[in-house]
């Protein structure tokens, strides 16, 4: 059933500053069909009906054909007039009740009260061929009411920088949102000059966020079925738990939050990838990466590595990431404690107890990944050699992806790609002892090789390379991230065309490098 209204004064769905909704009416299409709308229907409040901007002149940039099939589109119909528009948000699918989603979040450590989908519009949930329930929101389709001033629109560079990356660290396995296309408005967006608007349509498992609960929270009749909601649609083998008492539903919930959780940040660290705005906001209910703004892969080891523009302190550098991911957490178990235990004292226990596990958790996740990228197996890897691995990376600026690739060909007797990353001499006491971790577990050169090609990419999505493939894109040249898109979607190939791809920037290029949220 759908929950109570909210009930904060100064605007009709409770939210301060609320605008009315466009009188205008909505264009409808058939491109897209079928679609649901299960959260709005449940968890009225924390939607406002919406709708896109209108949008003269729509034309496809970029379509994941493969990712249409799979979830049972037509892709000839989503290129037709009628499919683009839905795709930039100027029409409504049939029977679809778009709507933008209201959410608090901890920002930079800062807490927002009220933020929501300030560029976003949720055009409903998809039930694709195998059952499974998802998101198509569109991004940069307008201002909505919780613009909070902006206007609500995004541009081309962005737009194909979250398509880029979305889709790369899905072709790595890491759990993400992933990138259906790319639509060209026609409108030029201000943005330190004009430049292209585009629009993103985003698919996702939901878009529920530690931020959702952060605003549900402040409304007691909304987090019990929030909450309820994100078990039954993420973490359904939890849905007949009792309410309360001891491992009731919602202790089950957050341990559950917590673990998957941990595995992404171990994902995200295992492949060099910093997400840039570890906002709680950005924070999923279901595991997966969300948000591709200031993003960036690490070429040198670098813990300290910080790319956004925005994160003048380094809060979310690159070895920080795991302890800010707990601190979100912990935000998050904040939101459930009155459905834990009634009584405080027993609350916090046993979210305290379910926040300590992050740290075990993340342990072994980050543990079996390395143990993988040196060809071991988990009991036979010990935490001093991945250690001092990283203190012979960070002591010679390594390239990150590079290195496990080049221990790879050493095995294969070919030293020249680890010489020109580590003197030999300063890597020789490290290698013996990896190589002697390996015979003492029958582990052959050979074979050993050919399972670390299995995991460790070739191909990430270069900063120098994406950057370089953007700017030609905004200039009108799509070909280069055509290309761009190709080469990372298969991360552990080996094609001697793509050469070019596989090498770190030049420093003159990284020093001075920055990522832009292109709000």
């Amino acid at each position: 059933m759908p929950g109570a209204a909210v009930d904060i004064p100064g605007a009709d769905r409770g939210y301060p500053g609320l605008v009315a909704a466009p009188d205008s009416p909505i264009r409808t299409s058939t491109a897209i069909s079928g679609l649901e709308n299960t959260f709005a229907d449940r968890l009225g409040p924390l939607t406002v009906p919406w709708q896109g901007a209108e949008v003269s002149s729509p034309t496809m940039v970029v379509l994941n054909v493969d990712l249409a099939v799979a979830l049972g589109l037509d892709p000839s119909a989503l290129r037709t007039d009628d499919g683009l528009a839905v795709l930039s948000g100027a029409a409504s699918p049939a029977d679809a009740q778009p709507v933008a989603t209201a959410y608090s979040g901890h920002q930079f450590g800062g807490y927002a009260p009220m933020l929501g989908d300030g560029r976003a519009l949720l055009l409903g949930e998809l039930l694709d061929p195998r059952g499974h329930r998802v998101d198509i929101q569109l991004k940069g389709s307008g201002p909505t009411p919780f613009s909070r001033g902006g206007d609500g629109f995004a541009v081309l560079g962005p737009m194909l920088r979250e398509y880029v990356v979305s889709e790369a660290m899905n072709a790595l396995g890491i759990p993400t949102t992933r990138s259906l296309s790319v639509v060209a408005t026609g409108r030029d967006v201000r943005r330190e000059g004009a430049q292209p608007g585009a629009v993103l349509a985003r698919v996702a498992a939901s878009h529920l966020r530690v931020g959702t609960f952060e605003l549900a929270a402040r409304h007691a009749n909304l987090l019990a079925p929030l909450a309820d909601y994100a078990i039954e649609r993420h973490y359904p083998e939890l849905a007949g738990l009792p309410a309360d008492g001891d491992g009731n539903r919602y202790q089950r919930f957050l341990a559950a939050v917590v673990e998957r959780q941990a595995e992404l940040v171990a994902r995200w660290m295992l492949v060099g990838f910093v997400h840039g705005v570890m906002n709680t906001d950005n924070t999923t209910i279901s595991g997966e990466t969300i948000d591709y703004g200031p993003c960036a892969f690490i070429d040198a080891f670098d813990p300290n590595a910080v790319f956004s523009s925005i994160d003048h302190g380094g809060r979310y550098a690159f070895g920080n990431q795991p302890t800010v991911l707990k601190w979100n957490l912990a935000r998050f178990a904040e939101t459930l404690l009155t459905l834990i235990d009634p009584t405080p004292d027993a609350a916090i226990a046993s979210a305290t107890a379910a926040l300590n596990s992050f740290d075990d958790h993340y342990s072994r996740h980050f543990r079996a990944g390395m143990a993988a990228k040196l060809g071991l197996d988990d009991a036979s890897v010990d935490a001093v050699l991945i250690d001092d691995l990283f203190t012979l990376l960070d002591d010679h600026h390594v390239d990150w992806t590079g290195a496990f690739r080049a221990l790879a060909d050493d095995l294969r007797g070919n030293p020249e790609p680890l010489d020109g990353l580590i003197p030999r001499e300063q890597a020789a006491s490290w290698i013996t002892r990896w190589r002697t971790a390996l015979a003492d577990h029958g582990r052959d050169g050979a074979t050993t090789a050919k399972a670390m090609d299995r995991v460790n990419p070739r191909y990430i999505p270069r900063n120098h390379h994406l950057d370089a493939a953007l700017r030609a894109a905004t200039d009108g040249d799509l070909l280069p991230v055509e290309e761009l898109v190709d080469v990372v979607t298969h991360p552990f190939a080996h094609r001697p065309e793509w050469a070019a791809y596989e090498g770190p920037a030049p420093e003159s290029f990284t020093s001075g490098f920055q990522t832009f949220c292109g709000t």
